[in-house]
């Protein structure tokens, strides 16, 4: 990982891999890595709910392990491996909340998506209640929580089933 280079008193450049493609960033000391990525790349499809990493709508993926990007600065995550919502478009996740109306408004599906990803990484079989202490972390302010419930539940069915054949 090559040193963070400096461009001024207030501006530093990072790198790091962003769904699979490496990017540069320009971003100051106290830059959130959410503010790079919806700021600096243009990805806006993790939200700003609360700044302080209660909510979930800013959940990202780090090394695969989900991150709120709201409390941790960009800095941080030079030479890092990123994975936000926009890189898991084609994702059976975000296929089954579709289908199964796991969302009102969705401002906070992304966060839900990407978290439901994070839980299939680190526990892929994960049993009921370990997915409903896990979706503790994500706030829905529409109250959509059975359906958003339910859709993880038939991911993790899928992901079962795609396992046993």
């Amino acid at each position: 990982m090559p040193p963070i280079e400096l461009f001024d008193s207030a501006t530093y450049s990072i790198q790091f891999q962003v769904n699979s493609e490496w990017r540069k960033v320009r971003v100051r000391a106290a830059d959130t890595l959410l503010d790079a990525l919806r700021e600096g790349l243009g990805l806006t499809g993790s939200k700003s709910g609360c700044d302080n990493g209660d909510c979930g709508t800013c959940t990202i993926l780090v090394n695969g392990l989900p991150i709120k990007s709201c409390i941790m600065l960009a800095v941080e995550a030079d030479g890092q491996q990123i994975t936000t919502i926009e890189g898991l478009a084609n994702s059976p996740v975000l296929q089954t909340f579709a289908e199964k109306q796991a969302f009102q408004c969705g401002y906070c599906t992304p966060g839900f998506i990407v978290n439901c990803h994070g839980l299939l990484n680190i526990h892929p079989d994960a049993n009921e209640e370990t997915i409903r202490i896990w979706l503790e972390s994500n706030i829905c302010r529409c109250t959509s929580y059975e359906e958003i419930r339910e859709a993880v539940k038939s991911v993790f069915a899928a992901h079962s089933a795609d396992g046993a054949s």
